[in-house]
């Protein structure tokens, strides 16, 4: 008896393996869709990556990445709530649902990941630190900043990565400590420190929006990696998947040369990865919980992520960035997808 047991036991488990995974409403998902709208966390003052225009309209990276988001849910990219944080208290409104997803330039960390309860998605954005100075400065390298006064903001890994960099250099900084964004930004152009540091995105957009951008430069050195992901809570595989997905189709779409502008002709297609991505053959859609145009709903209101990223940080905008870790795989950078199969 009990051989037949173990047999009829295991004979189970392997039906349980073999069955689909079929996804479940999950709790965030039922929320969202009840509510109506996406609520996101946004930094709201940092140009091209999370920031209202003079007549509210808010944009950059990372609002088009929440954009994206509300599009494959709800297949209206405007069906969004922006809440803007600070650096104290990002996490903290994930933790508590005040917000639904985080889209504002988060660094993913070990300590992130376990000790606040929280799941990174994919990286919408490979930066690394670096230091923004006056021209008049005179300095051409970090390793010239010996005694400068540093603005930084707390609670970040800008914080320690720059008390790191400096001690292992037998160098010596004093900090200048202040926690909201645009309070810092105006004590270093007042000339209450000598240096700024943070991402090197973030450089790049608060130099973009400097009374005189010229005035200013990079430092060469970068200092750290930073993988910037939108955030939500541990416990809801789902939603994590959507928001993880989400990002990937953006990459996946300029990957296999659809656009916003041919993605309508792309579902003719006979490419059967191209059909299934599209949701002409369907699948995808049912095993996120989510319509079959989710992927195309993307594409087509918000765009590939080589289109939001030129329109909102790239070379022919005021931050001038290079796609470099940016770039597609196979153009020597970092993003790369999974199948979407």
């Amino acid at each position: 008896m009990r051989l037949i047991k173990a047999s009829i036991l295991v004979s189970l488990a392997a039906v349980l393996l073999l069955a689909p995974v079929v996804a479940m409403g999950g709790e965030t998902l039922d929320a969202v869709k009840a509510r109506g709208y996406l609520t996101v966390g946004v930094n709201g003052g940092l140009f091209g990556f999370g920031m209202p225009d003079e007549k509210g309209v808010w944009g950059g990276l990372d609002v088009d990445t929440g954009r994206a988001i509300a599009a494959a849910i709800f297949g209206d990219p405007e069906k969004i709530k922006y809440v803007t944080l600070t650096t104290q208290t990002r996490f903290t409104a994930v933790q508590s649902k005040e917000v639904d997803v985080l889209c504002r330039n988060a660094t993913r960390t070990l300590t992130r990941d376990t000790d606040l309860g929280l799941n990174f998605g994919q990286v919408n954005y490979y930066d690394g630190q670096g230091f923004l100075v006056p021209k008049k400065l005179g300095v051409k390298s970090a390793k010239e900043l010996n005694g400068a006064t540093v603005c930084v903001l707390p609670g970040t890994t800008t914080e320690q990565n720059a008390a790191d960099y400096f001690r292992s250099n037998n160098l010596t900084m004093k900090p200048v400590v202040i926690e909201q964004n645009l309070e810092l930004n105006k004590a270093f152009f007042a000339g209450r420190c000598d240096v700024l540091t943070s991402d090197a995105s973030q450089l790049a957009g608060i130099r973009g929006v400097a009374p005189n951008p010229d005035d200013y430069i990079i430092l060469p050195e970068i200092i750290s990696k930073e993988p910037l992901a939108p955030v939500v809570r541990h416990g809801d595989d789902q939603w994590r998947d959507i928001v993880d997905y989400t990002v990937l189709a953006m990459i996946a779409a300029e990957d296999m040369g659809i656009t916003s502008k041919n993605v309508d002709e792309m579902l003719t297609s006979k490419d059967p990865k191209i059909q299934r991505f599209l949701g002409v053959t369907p699948g995808n859609g049912k095993a996120l919980g989510l319509d079959e145009k989710w992927a195309y709903n993307i594409v087509k209101k918000v765009g590939n992520y080589g289109e939001v990223f030129e329109r909102n940080v790239g070379e022919k905008t005021k931050l001038g960035i290079k796609r470099g870790l940016n770039a597609q795989w196979k153009d020597g950078g970092l993003m790369y997808s999974p199948p979407f199969q």
